[in-house]
């Protein structure tokens, strides 16, 4: 038992905590942002192209009816 403890304060003593000024995230950090940024604006790109296309389709008729020229009750069921 008294060989754990030693083996554990050892550890915990051993590793010093850094400075403030010492942690930086570096280059690899900022390519990553960067790369998160990009895959973000390509995921709303490509969104707003497919929501464009399911419009226009819904307009289309390829869904159904059309319900824009008249406003329907939400409490009555579709026929």
């Amino acid at each position: 038992m008294q060989h754990l403890l030693l083996v554990a304060a050892t550890i915990l003593t051993s590793d010093p905590v850094p400075e403030d000024e010492d942690v930086v995230a570096g280059w690899p950090g900022f390519v990553i942002f960067i790369g998160l940024i990009l895959a973000v604006a390509v995921l709303g790109y490509f969104l707003t192209k497919q929501l464009k296309r399911t419009e226009a389709n819904r307009k289309a008729g390829v869904f159904g009816p059309v319900d824009d020229e008249e406003p329907r009750d939400p409490e009555e069921p579709r026929s």
